[in-house]
């Protein structure tokens, strides 16, 4: 028998499907950009990827919060799948970043500040998972996590702030006063696609990791007796 489709698949459906139109209206119907030309149309996922995995990030701080202060297995799979879809989507975006550095800047990589914030960024967060992996037992696993995740949140503001704080290749964040009206709406289609499809996958591996830590609580199968004739 057929699962019936829960919440989240119906968020995750929806995010695909606006994420369609968000790409077609972003590379056929927006108008080139004046100086970069097309290659300025990966603007419409390289920025909701950045979005996305600050939000993440941020939604892993309050689940580890939660986490530490509530001690339920719940949170601890929550901060889990938000790290994981977070560094997913951080990953995507210094590749994308690249792509563009590359057509823009004449560099696949520079230690730009933004560009060093987001790879640090990456880093603590993958520290994160790793040390999990290390953690065999599940109370001082979760409780180390949060701490962890707490500590590696500290970076999400700087990468957001950077650009306002230092001198940086990037620009400071645009806003619809400043970008082209015919941009504006596969950006903020892109940037409620791409946020769906996160909440999407951070409750699947929510209940992966939900699961996966019942059955660590579960009690053993005692040993089948063998009788003796």
């Amino acid at each position: 028998m057929i699962e019936r489709l829960k919440w989240h698949h119906f968020v995750g459906l929806l995010g695909l499907a606006i994420v369609v139109a968000g790409t077609w209206i972003g590379l056929f119907v927006a108008p080139a950009e004046r100086h970069m030309g097309d290659v300025m149309r990966i603007m419409y996922v390289h920025v909701p990827s950045a979005w996305s995995a600050l939000l993440c990030f941020t939604f892993v701080f309050v689940a580890a919060v939660a986490s530490l202060w509530t001690s339920r297995k719940r949170w601890d799979a929550y901060m889990t799948g938000g790290i994981e879809v977070g560094c997913v989507l951080t990953a995507l975006l210094l590749v994308q970043g690249s792509i563009w550095a590359r057509a823009t800047w004449g560099v696949w990589w520079d230690w730009d500040v933004r560009l060093t914030t987001s790879l640090v960024m990456l880093l603590l967060f993958c520290g994160v998972l790793a040390l999990r992996s290390f953690i065999e037992e599940a109370n001082r696993r979760a409780t180390w996590s949060a701490i962890a995740a707490i500590v590696a949140f500290v970076d999400v503001p700087l990468v957001y702030f950077c650009v306002r704080w230092w001198r940086s290749l990037h620009q400071i964040q645009s806003s619809p006063e400043t970008v082209n009206s015919a941009m504006v709406l596969p950006l903020r289609l892109n940037a409620v696609a791409f946020l769906l499809i996160a909440i999407w996958m951070i409750a699947i591996r929510a209940r992966i990791e939900l699961a996966r830590l019942q059955a660590e609580d579960a009690p053993e199968p005692e040993p089948l007796a063998i009788e003796e004739r």
